[in-house]
């Protein structure tokens, strides 16, 4: 287990003061592994509270670049930031919190060539992702590593969020479930708009951001009760919350009893590319 350096515990030291987290708890923190995939509206508020609360590795993939259209909800990157790369705008937010964080970058789009590779670096994955693309690979490649996914996702007024870890059960032995027994297939193309067409109010993303990287800090400590089984949904408008169940399903074609999908080759595009993270 990692120890902690003075300067960590005078750092952390209201996590310490927590009769649940501890300095045991911290250390957990800080050999955690988190990846984050897309340093946008999602990807900015996670990766930034991840790097407060002290967790000592965090990888983020995107391959796109500042613009500022952005600024209104991606709250890593500043006006000066303005054409670099998201993941270098990002990293340098996230040493400005916490210096003490390592953070691996990769300024690349994810795709079925070099998802397993990544994601089975990491110990945990936090998808900021804005696409349903790049979604289901990162639950399916997440799937065959057997990764936990902090799964979300954005509407205009509106957010949705789940923890999916298919490779444990729950405490009855049922198998917890993956995206795919939600939704077992993407919309076709079109179908959905994303935020880009319809728009996003700009601090939705942060009250979602903010709640999946509670998820992610609640599974590296092994805290309270995960989503994993359940979608938690925001309506920001009514200001209202509501958690529905979400049940292994056998008939699903990934993890269910009769599966279909062996591997990622069906994200395969002719030029090997998904659709970038927002």
């Amino acid at each position: 287990m990692a120890t902690l350096t003075a300067e960590e515990v005078q750092r952390y030291k209201r996590h310490l003061a927590l009769r649940d987290v501890g300095a045991p708890g911290q250390q957990k923190l800080k050999a955690a592994r988190v990846l984050v995939v897309g340093a946008g509206g999602l990807g900015s508020p996670v990766a930034m509270y991840l790097a407060a609360a002290g967790v000592g590795t965090i990888g983020i993939i995107d391959d796109d670049r500042v613009a500022v259209d952005n600024l209104q909800r991606q709250i890593a990157h500043t006006v000066s930031d303005t054409g670099r790369l998201k993941v270098e705008s990002a990293q340098d937010a996230i040493h400005r919190i916490n210096p003490l964080v390592k953070v691996e970058t990769f300024a690349e789009r994810l795709n079925a060539a070099n998802a397993m590779s990544v994601i089975q670096s990491f110990d945990i994955v936090a998808d900021g992702s804005d696409n349903f693309a790049t979604r289901y690979l990162v639950a399916d490649a997440c799937y065959f590593a057997k990764r936990p996914l902090a799964y979300a996702a954005l509407g205009s007024f509106d957010g949705y969020i789940s923890l999916f870890k298919p490779h444990e059960t729950d405490p009855s032995g049922t198998r917890y479930p993956t995206l795919r027994c939600l939704f077992p297939e993407p919309p076709p193309a079109g179908l959905v708009a994303n935020c880009s067409e319809v728009g996003v109010l700009g601090p939705i993303a942060g009250v979602i951001g903010t709640l999946q990287a509670t998820e992610v800090v609640k599974e590296i400590l092994g805290l309270g009760e995960s989503l994993a089984g359940r979608l938690l949904i925001y309506d920001g408008l009514a200001t209202r919350f509501e958690t529905v169940g979400i049940a292994w399903d056998p008939e699903n074609p990934l993890s269910g009893a009769n599966p279909t999908i062996f591997d990622l080759s069906a994200h395969q595009t002719p030029d090997g590319r998904t659709c970038a993270a927002e």
